[in-house]
């Protein structure tokens, strides 16, 4: 449990930066070499190498050295957990008015009820 926990705070770290959640797009489409990563994010090699390591940290991506060239493709495990977590909570899901909505008359609600008992 505890390395499933491990493996979703690398995952949602990985992705709290933009530039990773668009390489992790671009990806998904299909395996790129890291020249292209840094030329479709407008980035230096030194910046994007180090947006790597974070994705390669997080097991998001595996590299593959192809002659001279550093290939990276996506992993698809991490995400699966992260889909795997967030759908726990769909049993719940309706929209954010609603929810709030109910909330505040279910408060309502007991607010009168309170009023009504004194």
């Amino acid at each position: 449990m505890d390395q499933v926990k491990d493996e979703l705070s690398s995952v949602f770290e990985a992705l709290g930066n933009d530039h990773r959640r668009d390489m992790i797009v671009l990806l998904s489409i299909r395996p790129r070499s890291i020249s292209e990563l840094a030329t479709a994010r407008g980035l230096s090699l030194p910046a994007i190498h180090k947006h790597v390591r974070v994705l390669e940290a997080a097991a998001m991506v595996h590299r593959r050295k192809i002659g001279r060239t550093n290939f990276l493709a996506i992993r698809r495990e991490p995400l699966r957990l992260l889909q795997q977590w967030t759908n726990q909570f769909s049993p719940w899901w309706g929209t954010d008015a609603e929810s709030l909505d109910n909330y505040a008359e279910n408060l309502a609600a007991q607010t009168t009820d309170k009023e009504k008992k004194r």
